[in-house]
């Protein structure tokens, strides 16, 4: 695996922090998440999957995750522009660990939403 030089020494020497700058922030995992579940999704079906985002915050995120190579942005040269989003390889390898997540966050919801039973 080759890293780009712009990445910060104690970035490369730390799975955990390279693996958290490249999936990091709000919506990134959500995006992903979203992706995997539809397998192909257009600009505005994502940004209605995620009201609370901005058009720039969700151009961005779109941009840094295809940097990234986590996903895969498909242009089709007609009019009005149609733009697709799906998951790369290296994105679907991401899928298990967030569900993994999606599952640990329904367990502590659920156990939120139980009354104390002390």
């Amino acid at each position: 695996m080759k890293i780009k030089s712009e990445i910060p020494e104690c970035i490369k020497k730390c799975g955990v922090e390279y693996a958290f700058k490249r999936i990091g922030g709000k919506y990134k995992g959500r995006i992903l998440w979203h992706l995997s579940l539809k397998t192909v999704l257009r600009y505005g079906e994502l940004s209605r999957t995620l009201p609370d985002i901005t058009t720039k915050m969700l151009t961005q995120t779109l941009r840094e995750l295809e940097d990234d190579k986590l996903i895969i942005r498909k242009m089709y040269h007609e009019v009005p522009p149609k733009v697709e989003y799906s998951l790369s390889d290296t994105g679907l390898e991401l899928i298990p660990f967030i569900n993994y997540l999606h599952n640990w966050g329904q367990k502590q919801l659920e156990n939120e939403l139980l009354p104390n039973e002390h």
